[in-house]
């Protein structure tokens, strides 16, 4: 019977624990993750208002609650965890689907002012990640500088216009939806360093920012044109022709009306964060121009924008696991098909797949075939693997050695605790945000090991 440990209990990790599971009839897999819950960036990424995208929960769950399929949470992989040499004598292969956990600097004088936040830690705040910094993120601001053009720039930008009527119906945390409720912020700059046509947001995210109630969204005209293909996006691809479609439709006076303002800006690039009164009080860019080549050349003609804070949306990269070879430039385990490689050769019985597999690219349903053909190689590698001997359940040596996992029983607790809090609080379903309160509610349900 071949046993296989799955690193991380997001998309990837799910789609290899059920391909796993359909391609071998005799496969059993445990996934393991940090936290206590399931679902990774389903749960923590993906923003508390798009409940269509947050309801894949549905199709993951399927997954993990399938008969040769186990929940096992709370259990770290490396530094103060199960190290992985260990995990490899548990287990016939283990699959690392760790995601890429950090967010890319700006590289800037002024990044570490007070006030200056990777748009990953915002998202952590407004999601209940156990891990998240605290609330101060809206004290005393007025105007908001996000820097990026993607989806999660989008989300951060739509997540700060919302008004709280609109995000009482979400599972966000009740201290984020409070501190949203009351947030003064009536300027939202969201800026990017290229034009319009190659900005990297999906049009349905886009569009979103225009039906937000209550919110105007403005884009200049006379900056947006130092994109050519802004004045005629016949020849774009046709996601971006789309984009800019949007875009050309937000070029009038803003209305007067609105109590917010979204303003997308363009050929933009931070070099400074201002401080005032010893946090940020204005980024500093620097003009750009199209070099011609897809990219852009600075001008030497310099902007301030006033924002108390500043969101960086400018990507996320992979981090180094202890105990497994990493590309430093790419942000990823070398692989062939899913097979780590050390030093250039197959590591036996080591596997990776998602975003530490092939960098932070493609969308959810990406991940489904990115762990298809990570399986695929490992179940071609099966026969050798399964000729080593290992111990009938790794749980009980898991245990023996100090491991408390949240199991699955642990995980419907933390479900059934949520429902209750948000009924307490004339709401739905509201996530438990820290540490103590998950494992708390985890315990009620025996789904973890009482502590010593």
């Amino acid at each position: 019977m071949l046993r296989v440990a799955v690193v991380g209990s997001g998309p990837s990790g799910c789609y290899t624990a059920q391909h796993l599971v359909q391609l071998d009839p005799g496969a059993r897999a445990d996934v393991l993750d940090r936290l206590p819950c399931p679902y990774g960036l389903v749960r923590y990424g993906v923003a508390p208002d798009h409940e269509k995208i947050k309801s894949l929960q549905g199709s993951l769950r399927t997954v993990l609650e399938h008969e040769r399929v186990r929940f096992l949470g709370a259990v770290p992989v490396g530094p103060g965890g199960v190290p992985a040499a260990r995990l490899r004598e548990l287990y016939h292969a283990v699959v690392y689907c760790v995601g890429a956990a950090t967010d890319r600097h700006l590289g800037v004088p002024g990044e570490e002012l007070p006030g200056s936040w990777s748009a990953t830690e915002f998202v952590s705040w407004y999601s209940a990640h156990p891990d998240a910094a605290g609330t101060g993120f809206l004290r005393g601001v007025r105007s908001a500088v996000v820097v990026g053009v993607g989806n999660v720039a989008v989300d951060v930008t739509r997540m700060l216009a919302r008004g709280e009527g609109e995000l009482r119906p979400t599972d966000m945390p009740h201290t984020a939806l409070t501190a949203l409720a009351a947030s003064e912020v009536a300027e939202i700059h969201m800026v990017g360093r290229r034009g319009p046509s190659q900005a990297r947001f999906t049009t349905k995210e886009l569009r979103e920012l225009g039906t937000l109630p209550d919110t105007a969204v403005h884009v200049d005209a006379a900056e947006a044109a130092l994109d050519p293909a802004f004045a005629d996006p016949s020849g774009l691809p046709p996601p971006r022709r789309r984009n800019v479609e949007v875009l050309r439709g937000w070029t009038a006076p803003p209305r007067a009306d609105a109590r917010r303002l979204i303003r997308l800006r363009f050929f933009l690039r931070p070099v400074e964060l201002l401080a005032v009164d010893g946090r940020v009080g204005a980024v500093r860019f620097e003009r750009t121009a199209p070099d011609g080549e897809g990219g852009v050349t600075g001008t030497g003609r310099f902007e301030d924008v006033k924002g108390q804070l500043v969101l960086r949306s400018v990507g996320y990269r992979g981090v180094p696991l202890e105990g497994l070879p990493f590309d430093a430039a790419t942000g990823t385990v070398p692989h062939l098909a899913g097979r780590v490689l050390r030093g250039g050769t197959v590591a036996p019985g080591e596997y990776v797949a998602g975003w530490i597999k092939r960098g932070p690219t493609g969308v959810i349903g990406t991940n489904r075939s990115c762990a298809k053909e990570t399986v695929t190689s490992l179940l071609q590698d099966a026969p050798s693997l399964t000729a080593r001997l290992l111990p009938d359940d790794p749980l009980p040596a898991l245990r023996a050695e100090g491991v408390h996992p949240v199991l699955w029983q642990g995980w419907e607790s933390v479900e059934r605790a949520e429902s209750r809090l948000g009924a307490s609080l004339g709401r739905g379903v509201v996530k438990l945000p820290d540490w103590e309160s998950l494992l708390t509610a985890a315990r009620e349900g025996d789904g973890v090991d009482p502590r010593p």
